[in-house]
């Protein structure tokens, strides 16, 4: 019997990485060190990307009932409008990220996952054959625990990481923020406060989170206040005063945290059969949900490649692909978000540049950058081009993520995230090929009959043509990335090359 992979953390990336891993079949054990799922949250949205990436794996509708969808977004809290994009890609959803982690968990045990809580990991040895690990429970009793790889999604002081000597390096920022959920009466003087709001010395956030709730958020620059100090209702309405002058003495405290402002990156995602994901590979302000997307999107471009390096059906290679991709998109993310907080303090000094963005926003093309960026849209791989005629530009779609565009096949409507669902990689073919569900017309048997060999990882899909996608055929990689594309539905092009650099040798028939 396979060993299974092991997920150190249990949050919504861990997650994430286990329902990858279960939906391809490999065996997954997840040891999280809390008794209980976590339901508290200091994250209250999920930015576009998040919902492409739960919507490529049907979870979206899952998360209808805990959230509602709204056409905002920001950059260093100066406000964008999505709605001037003028392309299909979803909005921003507002949801605990608690919620996220639930919903997620239940997918996970459905797949087939076990989840042990109250599991610590304390040390990890590994060889050329698998990881064991050492896990203590809180009882103090340890146990050596087998697998094939260790995936370390254990925040940003992973053990994982530590264990494994992954450098972590990057800059500390003198900064405090405090979040909290206030339980208040209809009239509060919290109620005037509703939005967010900056200042001199920092910021301040307040919103709904439930019936006669609200979650109040600060942040303050140049302030520095240690992770273990006591927290009281108190501590959170002088920080509000320090920020604002307002005093407040209204409400109860249901939940109080505190909250920083770290940027660090792991100098490698990958030591051997050890890898990391999420916070254990790169921390960074919390601005526009861009930390659990980047977390998010490291899990399924990581899934599906250990899930074939797992089962023998890795091309040479296709691991180290992981950093190779994600590294770049982490230090992107922590770039953009160190760039926000200097849009953001100190205001007597930024002020001018932060008028001078706001009137930049207002250009379309100056939106339409910010809100791709700020909600992990712009992410493109720097893919080959494969099978292309010599001297051929890549397809402009290659690397990219396509939204979920409707799609009409032989066999009724769909979309090109429900056929991802199923986490296997998709040949789309758009030649016109009408109304019968096989294959017809030379170009489209030609290309169904070159991904043969690959049938137990590839779908193919015929569908009609449709404006919103710029191709004739595409291959879609079980992550929804682009790793092949042809703009005419004529052309003598096979996507042979791309079939084995991303899934393999074909099965032999």
């Amino acid at each position: 019997m396979t060993e299974p992979v092991l997920i150190a953390g249990g949050g919504p990336v861990g997650m994430m990485l286990a329902c990858e891993l279960g939906l391809a079949g490999v065996p997954v054990l997840v040891l999280e060190r809390l008794a209980a799922p976590n339901e508290r949250s200091r994250g209250m949205a999920v930015n576009s990307a998040v919902v492409e990436l739960l919507a490529q794996r049907g979870l979206m509708e899952s998360l209808a009932g805990d959230g509602f969808e709204f056409p905002r977004a920001h950059f260093a809290h100066i406000f964008l409008d999505p709605e001037r994009l003028g392309t299909r890609h979803p909005y921003t959803f507002a949801v605990p990220h608690s919620k996220v982690e639930l919903r997620l968990a239940q997918r996970a045990e459905a797949l087939g996952v076990t989840i042990r809580r109250d599991a610590e990991l304390v040390s990890l040895d590994q060889d050329a054959r698998g990881v064991t690990a050492v896990v203590r429970a809180a009882d103090g009793t340890e146990e050596r625990v087998g697998g094939s790889y260790l995936v370390g999604c254990d925040g940003g002081d992973s053990a994982v990481r530590r264990l494994a000597g992954i450098g972590f390096p990057g800059v500390d920022s003198a900064f405090h923020g405090i979040t909290g959920d206030i339980a208040v009466e209809g009239g509060d003087k919290l109620f005037e406060l509703l939005g967010f709001h900056q200042h001199d010395a920092g910021f301040f956030t307040v919103a709904p989170a439930g019936p006669d709730l609200l979650r109040v958020t600060t942040g303050e620059f140049d302030r520095e206040v240690a992770p273990d100090t006591p927290l009281t209702r108190d501590d959170l309405y002088a920080a509000l005063e320090r920020i604002t002058g307002i005093g407040l003495d209204t409400g109860t405290a249901r939940w109080l945290a505190h909250w920083y402002a770290p940027t660090r990156q792991a100098e490698r995602y990958r030591a051997g059969r050890v890898l990391v994901a999420g916070d254990a590979a790169h921390v960074h302000f919390p601005l526009g949900g861009q930390a659990l997307s980047t977390g998010l999107e490291d899990a399924v471009n990581l899934g599906w490649k250990l899930a074939a390096e797992v089962r023998g059906r890795a091309p040479e290679g296709l691991l180290d692909t992981y950093h190779a991709e994600r590294h770049p998109v982490g230090a992107r993310a922590c770039r953009t978000t160190r760039a926000q907080m200097a849009l953001m303090h100190p205001m007597d000094r930024v002020g001018p540049l932060r008028d001078v963005f706001t009137e930049l926003v207002r250009l379309d093309e100056v939106n339409a950058y910010l809100v791709e960026m700020a909600g992990g849209l712009d992410v493109r791989y720097p893919f080959a081009c494969p099978d292309g005629a010599a001297g051929a530009e890549p397809h402009p779609l290659l690397g990219t993520r396509l939204p979920d565009a409707p799609l009409v096949t032989g066999d009724g409507a769909t979309s090109v995230y429900r056929l991802l669902h199923s986490g296997r990689g998709v040949l789309l073919d758009l030649s016109g090929a009408g109304a019968p569900p096989a294959p017809s017309g030379p170009g489209v048997r030609r290309r169904a009959e070159a991904a043969a060999g690959w049938s137990d990882r590839v779908a193919v899909a015929v569908a009609e043509p449709t404006d919103e996608i710029g191709a004739a055929a595409l291959l879609l990689r079980p992550d929804g990335r682009v790793a092949w594309a042809v703009a005419d539905a004529a052309a003598d092009a096979s996507p042979a090359t791309a079939l084995r650099t991303w899934f393999g040798a074909p099965t032999a028939s």
